[in-house]
């Protein structure tokens, strides 16, 4: 599990590898992460977007941005949470994802909320020692 916090805004990450969606043999691996966002502070906050940064194994980057999540911008009320599941398509067997979602208060004072950054881990990754 990984988890960051921003002004009051808890983010916590759990990714797992979906053998179901993958075909190893033509490079293709998917991830599931299940993200749950907490109102830690003592505002309500709306998610307006988020800013993905994908990197696969070999450490090809690639930036995804968007309106909300999985349709939706929820607005959290203090100690509300929210969760989904989402997933991401690699052509690696391993990678990495991090990024931000852009909160808003009533007020309409928006700030970037860090996804910590975490790992895609398939059994199908080749590791060596030096």
């Amino acid at each position: 599990m990984y988890k960051a916090e921003t002004r009051g805004i808890s983010v916590t990450v759990q990714s797992r590898f979906v053998e179901e969606e993958s075909s190893p043999n033509e490079s293709r691996y998917f991830f599931a992460y299940t993200v749950e966002i907490v109102n830690n502070g003592s505002e309500q906050v709306q998610l307006r977007s988020r800013h993905w940064r994908i990197i696969d194994g070999h450490g090809a980057c690639q930036e995804v941005r968007g309106t909300g999540v999985v349709g939706k911008q929820p607005v959290l009320e203090p100690g509300e949470s929210f969760c989904y599941t989402s997933g991401c398509p690699l052509n690696t067997p391993d990678g990495l994802m991090a990024g931000s979602y852009t909160m808003a208060t009533v007020a309409g004072e928006s700030f970037e909320a860090e996804i910590p950054a975490f790992s895609l881990d398939s059994p199908h990754v080749r590791r060596s020692l030096h």
